[in-house]
């Protein structure tokens, strides 16, 4: 039988510590531990970040893992909030309110979270609204209406307060309706396949992606092209209420009810999704702030079901060293 030598050219080195810098592919020996190790592909999981001033869901989120906002939402008890936080990466504080206190809004910014853009919405009296307002990185102005009042709609996760995409929702029913943002005004485009409310989103104005939601709970997914949207391969788990972060070559969604609390993690390579790291604790309806890759992603607030306050941080090494194990 051809040992690794003779398969591959070359012996595996024997070394009393791990290298510092491993790279793709490497393996070794480490004589002190008598242990056979690797570097593979990175393993991405989520750990506590800072704890939210606002116990809270239903709230509109955008930037990164580092520069993340999230706006509005439902505070109990059922109460409509104004309140902004803002996310330096360890921990939020309070900024400047929205103008309009609602639950159940989505919202859009570029990588910064000093341009982004919150929309649409429930308002006192449970009446569905399309306003639409616009941060500049130290006020909120409001600007023209959504041409569809609705909640709990999905939206693109990159661009910035110029460029959105929005998607779905409640109004009162679930929708299929697609409008996109220029900066000045909303356009109603092609409609989802399937009308679906509390779903995953992410991606840009012209490669995007719809993941699973309500209507009922539905594992379909749809992809926009900037003209019109296709579907795709299924989630493995339907879902509402979930977290998602990414493009429309990669992302994730996290999270979810379905009608059980999830702390299911899904990661989608362009084509199909893989069940990843679980969340730390099972939730749904909480504030995302992400990068378009599956590097970073955040999940603040939501419902445990009683409401949380607390922030979790999905962080995916670009490789990881694991231990070579035979059977």
């Amino acid at each position: 039988m051809a040992d690794y030598k003779g398969i591959k050219g070359f012996t595996i080195p024997s070394v009393s510590s791990d290298p510092d810098n491993p790279i793709m592919g490497q393996i070794w020996y480490n004589s002190s531990s008598a242990i056979l190790k690797g570097e593979v592909v990175g393993v991405g999981t989520w750990a506590s970040g800072g704890n939210l001033n606002q116990t809270s869901m239903l709230r509109a989120g955008f930037g990164t893992q580092t520069t993340a906002y999230v706006c509005g939402g439902e505070g109990p008890p059922s109460t409509l909030l104004a309140t902004v936080e803002n996310y330096d990466g360890s921990a939020w504080s309070e900024t400047t309110d929205l103008n309009t206190a609602r639950s159940s809004i989505q919202g859009g910014g570029d990588g910064s979270a000093t341009a982004g853009l919150v929309f649409g919405g429930e308002i006192p009296a449970a009446q569905l609204t399309g306003v639409t307002e616009s941060w500049n990185g130290t006020s909120w102005t409001e600007v023209n209406d959504l041409n569809t009042a609705r909640r709990y709609m999905a939206s693109t996760t990159s661009g910035t307060n110029t460029a959105v995409l929005a998607f779905g929702g409640l109004s009162p029913g679930a929708t299929a309706v697609t409008e996109q943002w220029n900066g000045t005004s909303w356009t109603e485009v092609n409609d989802l396949n399937t009308a679906r409310y509390g779903q995953g989103g992410f991606g840009t104005t012209t490669a995007a992606i719809s993941a699973s939601g309500a209507s009922p709970p539905i594992s379909n997914v749809e992809s926009w092209n900037g003209t019109s949207w296709t579907e795709v391969n299924d989630v493995n788990t339907a879902r509402r209420g979930l977290g998602s972060s990414g493009n429309a070559t990669e992302g994730l969604v996290f999270g979810g009810d379905n009608p059980s609390l999830n702390a299911e993690t899904e990661s989608f390579d362009g084509t199909s999704w893989t069940e990843v790291g679980d969340l730390s604790t099972a939730r749904a309806y909480g504030a995302t702030g992400g990068i378009t890759s599956t590097t970073e992603a955040l999940f603040a607030g939501g419902a445990t079901p009683s409401l949380t306050n607390a922030t979790e941080e999905w962080n995916k090494p670009d490789t990881t060293t694991v231990t070579v194990t035979t059977s």
